[in-house]
């Protein structure tokens, strides 16, 4: 009887759905890649001299709207960079992008001193930007985008001024179905804009 419990045990329960969903955590985060932003190296000073540690800045992204950041700090740096990837991973936010490679829009973003501005590009663009900037696009799966930082170059606030102004951007499609419209009146009327600009 205990063995055929044991059998039956192994089958299902919680062990073995946990189990399951572990292995899909493992695929999810293969699929993610991160950047190491920044690293700084701190130093608190106490009775019999200084400490050291180090102070690690990542993005993690999945190449297809999702991103996120994170830092990360400790006495060693593997440990800090470990600290920092975690963090991200908790605190990622999706992106639409237009056809997989751009913004729908220009938006500008702002935290504490540090100031971004990000526009859309049309294909073989590229990424035109600085390096904290860079790496949110690069894990993003961003292709074609110019962007400007007219802040701080402290890599922290412009991290965070770029992802306050991803939090802004929208597509048609959302906006169509807020205001209760098709999405061909939203991009028929961007196009009208567009061309009056030319105009």
């Amino acid at each position: 009887m205990a063995e055929q419990r044991r059998d039956q045990g192994q089958g299902r329960g919680p062990r073995g759905r946990r189990g399951d969903r572990d292995r899909g955590g493992d695929r999810e985060e293969q699929e993610l890649t991160d950047k190491l932003v920044h690293i700084n190296r701190v130093a608190k000073v106490v009775k019999g001299g200084r400490r050291f540690s180090f102070a690690a800045l990542v993005v993690v992204g999945d190449g297809k709207g999702r991103v996120g950041y994170g830092s990360g700090k400790a006495r060693e740096v593997p440990e800090a960079i470990r600290k920092a990837t975690d963090a991200a991973k908790r605190n990622m936010i999706r992106v639409p992008l237009r056809e997989g490679r751009t913004l729908h829009h220009d938006i500008s973003g702002r935290f504490g001193a540090g100031r971004v501005i990000m526009r859309s590009a049309p294909p073989g663009t590229g990424i035109i930007s600085g390096g904290p900037m860079r790496a949110v696009f690069e894990t993003m799966g961003v292709q074609d985008v110019v962007a400007k930082s007219v802040g701080s170059a402290n890599p922290y606030n412009m991290v965070k001024a770029t992802f306050e102004a991803l939090q802004l951007c929208q597509s048609p499609r959302g906006v169509a179905a807020r205001r209760g419209k098709k999405v061909g009146d939203i991009v028929a009327r961007r196009g009208d804009v567009v061309v009056g600009e030319q105009a």
